[in-house]
């Protein structure tokens, strides 16, 4: 049973800096491509950033482009997203996906159950 467990969310100032990590268990972690999701309140959900099974490529929406960066342990089983300079429109509840970029939105049966962000002054 597929189990995606996100941590290291929180509240923050614009400008500032997070990590989030996702744990995950239950399938072979290291030859899978992941993702991050995030949803904001009242809106649809958005992908974020993909990466490859070996960490050979990695992909950012315009949006994070610049100031987030993914990456993986597969030793750990363990998806990071190392998010600076983080601005009010990155609030948002932020899943971790087993899924490739194209596939990340719509497999929601492979979405953890996330960790909240939220930017404030």
């Amino acid at each position: 049973q597929v189990q995606l467990v996100e941590s290291g969310g929180g509240v923050v100032q614009p400008g500032g800096s997070l990590r989030l990590s996702c744990v995950a268990s239950g399938f072979t972690f290291n030859t899978h491509h992941m993702s991050w999701v995030r949803q904001a309140p009242g809106k649809g959900p958005e992908w974020v950033s993909s990466i490859s099974a070996a960490s050979s490529y990695s992909y950012y929406s315009d949006s994070v482009q610049g100031r987030f960066t993914i990456s993986r342990d597969n030793a750990l089983n363990t998806l990071y997203l190392q998010m600076n300079n983080l601005q009010p429109e990155d609030t948002a509840l932020y899943h971790c996906v087993k899924a490739p970029r194209d596939d990340a939105i719509t497999l929601r049966r492979f979405w953890g159950r996330g960790t909240q962000v939220t930017v404030s002054s």
